[in-house]
């Protein structure tokens, strides 16, 4: 989807890695992007997949920016070093992956520090992908200033008990009563993680304690299809999700809070 702007007009925008204070009041880093004015502009919150913190990350929060929200995306893996990406997600994964309360922590903190800025309307939505996805859903449910929240493919949202650990104690699903906002999910029929039939027990969840949501379910589509980098990109599936996605933000976020 183009941003509805005018060829006459004036645009522009800020993106810079920033510090923020995520769980138990760490220091980590973020990369903001936002549209240049006073705003208010609406923040998005982005949670990074499993491959790390990187530059599809990046290019993805500016073009938030660019469809004019302030969007951050918090270095979930910080406090496992610095380095080339791959690298350090290869830490974070041999640890066992983020503890959840830790995601939570940080997130949370992510979204204080947007609506701490003058130009925010105070509406916030938090999207994720991947593992991210899975994250989305979970933050979603454990706290209640979110306005609407984005899952494209987040595996492990359903969990066997086998599955659980220390880190991650507790299967998203079950928080699914807690969900406090409109959850849109986007998925591939080919995907693994979730599967199909993962997703329909979600959605059942959801049917069944009333949460506003929807679903969509791509065929032809695996894991990771809007990632134009790697071999599993399907063009008129991510546009089409892409549109669907800003459609969804722009119902929830855009009046002021």
């Amino acid at each position: 989807m183009s941003h509805a702007y005018q060829t006459d007009m004036y645009e522009g925008m800020l993106a810079e890695t920033i510090a923020i204070h995520g769980h138990n009041g760490d220091s980590i880093n973020a990369y903001l992007a936002r549209p240049l004015g006073t705003g208010p502009f609406p923040g998005v919150v982005l949670i990074h997949h499993m491959p790390g913190w990187d530059e599809w990350y990046r290019e993805a929060t500016r073009k938030f920016a660019h469809h004019g929200y302030a969007a951050i995306s918090p270095n979930l893996y910080h406090r496992h070093g610095h380095g080339a990406p791959d690298d350090v997600a290869a830490k974070a994964r041999a640890a066992g992956g983020v503890p959840d309360d830790q995601v939570v922590g940080d997130v949370e903190g992510a979204m204080q520090y947007l609506r701490s800025l003058p130009y925010s309307s105070g509406k916030i939505g938090v999207f994720g992908t991947c593992s991210g996805g899975r994250q989305t859903v979970l933050v979603a449910s454990k706290v209640k200033a979110i306005d609407a929240a984005v899952d494209c493919w987040g595996g492990r949202v359903v969990m066997s008990q086998e599955e659980l650990t220390p880190h991650q104690p507790v299967a998203p699903i079950d928080y699914t009563k807690d969900l406090a906002c409109p959850l849109l999910g986007l998925f591939g029929e080919d995907d693994q993680s979730p599967p199909p039939k993962q997703v329909e027990q979600h959605e059942q969840e959801l049917k069944k304690h009333g949460k506003t949501y929807e679903f969509h379910m791509y065929p032809n589509a695996g894991h990771g299809f809007f990632y134009y980098d790697r071999s599993a990109y399907r063009q008129e599936q991510a546009v089409d999700g892409w549109n669907k996605l800003f459609a969804f933000f722009g119902r929830y976020l855009s009046t002021p809070a």
